[in-house]
């Protein structure tokens, strides 16, 4: 028989505090898809960094073609035809197309640059890819789906053999993602190998001929191609069966907690918008990429001021400026970007749970230890935040559990709005269903929330009432009664809602 292209046995792996991979095993054959899956934690992200030669196993074995080899760096990775193409794209912004693809591999000719075979060579590479762009177009002028074209146009310039994806289309359009699924299987039938790591289960079942998946830095089972179904696949991740995976009962909404009056934004400035939320209600933001949901949230709590318009929340009306004023009048927002305006990763757990509750976290002017610590430890338990200490610093967490400390941060002060933006993003089906749950007890509680998210399941399962946006505008609102994913649509894309039109 012929031995799989790539295999991994027994690899190990440990950090301070945590065993990452407990005796992990992986196989990929040629021109196979394997979709790796698994909860934040799972260990999914250290064994691709062992495969790429980002990190090192503590013991265990790698196979190229059946041959034991040494991956002791991303050097030796590419030497075999590994490339890691990470979720947080690396690239240029300052060069050009072609100067990305060949980045710290420029061919060279009398020992000057040619400029003439990178721009050569990059057209037929982007042309492979499905780009139709000149190799000499700023990479700044493209979209992010362009730039994770341009990604994988480097792994294909190096000839490739195994394209290692992780997370691919989290920051795609629809338009975008269905492009990059086409990409897939035409390098499948090309004889590339994919490692595919998505939490989105949909994409799974689309792509994958294999799944493997792990579950606390071990193998938890894996799924040929005919029994790839999510339902099999959320059981072998959180070991259980997922009877009611959105927990959302609608409570009888209170008072208007807040009106959004005429918000106009830099995006869309001959665009306002105006809404309500009520005490105990949540709210779903809907719309295609590009319609303004971040800015109109972001506008909201002042992070960048709206150009007009006010908030208000009960007898006080804002015209936020900065979040210092959103955060005084009771409004919190948890972004969408966690890593860069949610967190200050090297800081530990503690100290990140506290850094909007400073100013009352204080006695004489110093930080109030005992105060803060209790805060802490309150928050790590409510919300079940999975981690060796209080001052292990969040850059080491799972991205579930990073996310649970940036709304952890904000459940501190006591909001009585709550903004979301996209709280689900790039976390794991198991800790997705915890983020949910904690929305489900706020609201009970009678905290209003906004929750603006690309995932169709998430708005229609959690939401009591949609607003639906379309380039800077409300084009719908939808009461629980009447959500559908086409009703969604027909008003996310700038036209009507077809089963409200019909009454």
């Amino acid at each position: 028989m012929t031995p799989p292209l790539l295999e991994a046995r027994q690899l190990v792996k440990s950090f301070p505090g945590v065993r990452a991979l407990k005796g992990v095993n992986l196989t990929l054959d040629p021109g196979e898809v394997l979709a790796v899956i698994g909860e934040n934690g799972a260990g999914k992200s250290t064994l691709m960094k062992i495969l790429a030669g980002v990190q090192t196993p503590d013991s265990g074995q790698i196979l190229i073609d059946g041959k034991p080899c040494v991956i002791g760096s991303v050097e030796d990775a590419m030497a075999h035809g590994i490339a890691l193409i990470h979720q947080e794209l690396n690239l240029a912004r300052t060069l050009d197309v072609g100067a990305n693809i060949f980045l710290g591999r420029e061919p060279s000719r009398w020992g000057w640059m040619d400029q003439a075979r990178i721009a050569r060579e990059s057209a037929l590479i982007l042309a492979r890819v499905g780009l139709n762009v000149p190799p000499s177009t700023p990479l700044s002028a493209l979209t992010i789906g362009q730039q994770q074209l341009i990604e994988i146009a480097k792994a294909l310039s190096i000839r490739a053999r195994v394209l290692i994806m992780d997370e691919p289309t989290s920051s795609l359009s629809v338009h975008e993602t269905e492009a990059l699924v086409r990409l897939i299987q035409e390098l499948r039938s090309s004889g590339v190998s994919i490692v595919y790591i998505s939490h989105r289960l949909g994409e799974v079942e689309a792509v994958a001929d294999r799944v493997e998946v792990l579950r606390d830095g071990e193998n938890a089972g894996a799924l040929p191609r005919p029994q790839i179904r999510r339902d099999a696949m959320v059981k072998l991740m959180v070991g259980r069966e997922l009877s009611q995976f959105y927990p959302h009962q609608p409570h009888p909404p209170g008072a208007v907690a807040m009106e959004a009056r005429e918000i106009r934004t830099a995006l869309y400035p001959k665009q306002s918008v105006s809404f309500s939320v009520r005490a105990g209600e949540i709210v779903g933001l809907a719309g295609l990429v590009g319609a303004g949901r971040t800015e109109l949230l972001e506008a909201i709590f002042g992070v960048v001021p709206a150009l007009s318009g006010a908030i208000e929340l009960g007898d006080l009306t804002l015209r936020p400026r900065s979040p210092v004023e959103s955060i005084a009048a009771g409004v919190a927002l948890v972004p969408e970007d966690r890593k860069h305006h949610g967190l200050a990763l090297e800081m530990g757990v503690r100290e990140n749970l506290s850094l909007a509750n400073l100013h009352r976290d204080q006695r004489f002017g110093f930080r109030d230890g005992p105060r803060e610590n209790a805060l802490c430890d309150s928050m790590i338990a409510a919300l079940r935040i999975k981690t060796p200490g209080p001052s292990q610093p969040v850059q080491f967490l799972s991205g579930g559990n990073q996310q649970k400390v940036v709304i952890g941060k904000w459940l501190a002060t006591d909001p009585r709005v709550l903004l979301l933006d996209e709280p689900t993003r790039g976390i794991d089906i198991g800790a997705k269903q915890e983020i949910y749950r904690l929305m489900e007890e706020l609201a009970g509680r009678g905290v209003a929330i906004v929750f603006a998210s690309s995932e169709m399941e998430e708005i229609l399962g959690m939401s009591d009432r949609v607003l639906v946006m379309h380039e800077g505008r409300i084009t719908g609102e939808l009461p629980r009664q009447h959500l559908s994913e086409e009703s969604i649509m027909g008003l996310a894309t700038g036209g009507s809602s077809a089963p409200l039109s019909s009454q």
